[in-house]
């Protein structure tokens, strides 16, 4: 589950007893993993967002790591 914690001002990844706090756009990359986007289309769209960012490469990584964490599916 996806929240963002107001006190902290970052957004955090809660879990089954874990809580990972999220850096960077890492929240603005997980919000769009909602079950109907591709990594392809997560990709551009946050092209589009952020046009100076190497979104190509570290969003596919980003999203390899979290599935190897077990964080996402």
């Amino acid at each position: 589950m996806l929240r963002h914690d107001r006190v902290r001002g970052t957004d955090l990844l809660l879990m089954p007893e874990r809580v990972v706090v999220l850096r960077g756009s890492a929240g603005a990359i997980l919000r769009l993993c909602d079950g109907r986007r591709e990594v392809a289309a997560i990709v551009a769209e946050l092209a589009e967002r952020f046009p100076c960012a190497s979104v190509a490469t570290e969003v596919p990584e980003f999203l390899g790591r979290m599935r190897e964490e077990g964080w996402i599916r």
